[in-house]
């Protein structure tokens, strides 16, 4: 019976986690709100639908990242996710009230919020072309971001060399965002929401579509992968998550829409990621880093 047992524990082993997955948790604050309006056209505003993000504002930088090899993903799994995304129109009352939301979110943020959004959160993530070249000025810096959230929540020994397994993995769970980010914006096309709406003052002028917020894509992901080596620390890791993507309101640069999608597909990401044998390797790899932590 003990050599029977043996032998199942090691098909476990090889075949699947024996670590379950946490479930997304559902949409809140104004993110449920708005969600429950009518996201399809509206025909009293329907001169917008024809607007979106267009060919002379393409980036081939961010064009280029469409062409990477993922690490964790497959390549048909990203042609499924980015199948299953949709955007709510821009004629929509969902769109509308939105974008009401971001004008009220200009007039009440404070020098504070600002601060914090434009300048702390904006300038963070991680870039693998940079990785690549490592005489480039911002290639330390751009490691540095790898473990930003764990340095957030953990503390300062959280870094490269401390936890050099962890790292490894976070590169590529990032690596692949950033071939999902840009596969679903140059998909989709969405209009970044000032174009819409004039009133609204940006604090940035973006070069990439809307829809989904890649800063928001990179939090949760790597947000849902910390909580799953630290379960303890899930509501910290995923508030500062949601801090990073409401930043980008903040800014006047996304719709609550595109932080919303952002946090889901960030999931489907994973969930994907899960069944993967290399991913399980280098997840159990991190894992042991911090077991005796």
């Amino acid at each position: 019976m003990k050599k029977v047992l043996l032998i199942i524990s090691m098909l476990l082993g090889s075949y699947g986690f024996s670590q379950s997955l946490h479930p997304l948790e559902p949409s809140k604050n104004h993110y449920l709100a708005l969600k429950k309006l009518n996201d399809g056209p509206n025909a009293e505003r329907s001169s917008l639908d024809g607007i979106h993000f267009t060919p002379n504002e393409y980036k081939s930088l961010a064009l280029s990242y469409i062409l990477m090899t993922p690490v964790y993903l497959t390549d048909s799994q990203i042609i499924e996710l980015k199948k299953g995304t949709v955007f709510p129109a821009n004629s929509s009352d969902q769109t509308q009230a939105e974008l009401e939301f971001l004008l009220d979110w200009q007039k009440k943020r404070t020098t504070a919020q600002v601060q914090r959004a434009a300048q702390f959160f904006a300038p963070i993530g991680y870039w693998p072309h940079i990785n690549v070249m490592k005489d480039h000025p911002g290639h330390e810096a751009n490691r540095q971001h790898v473990m930003f959230e764990g340095r957030t929540v953990l503390g300062e020994e959280c870094t490269a060399e401390n936890y050099p397994k962890t790292f490894a993995l976070l590169q590529g769970v990032t690596q692949d965002m950033r071939i999902m980010e840009f596969t679903v914006k140059y998909h989709l096309l969405r209009p970044r929401p000032y174009v819409l709406e004039r009133k609204l003052k940006p604090l940035a002028i973006m070069g990439s579509p809307s829809y989904a917020s890649g800063h928001t894509l990179w939090a949760y992901i790597q947000a849902f992968v910390w909580s799953e080596l630290l379960p303890d620390k899930r509501k910290a890791f995923l508030d500062l998550a949601y801090e990073i993507g409401e930043s980008r309101e903040i800014m006047g640069i996304h719709y609550p829409s595109d932080e919303e999608a952002a946090r889901v597909l960030a999931h489907e990401m994973l969930s994907n990621m899960w069944s993967n044998p290399r991913f399980e390797t280098d997840f159990k790899a991190a894992q042991s880093e911090w077991r005796t932590r």
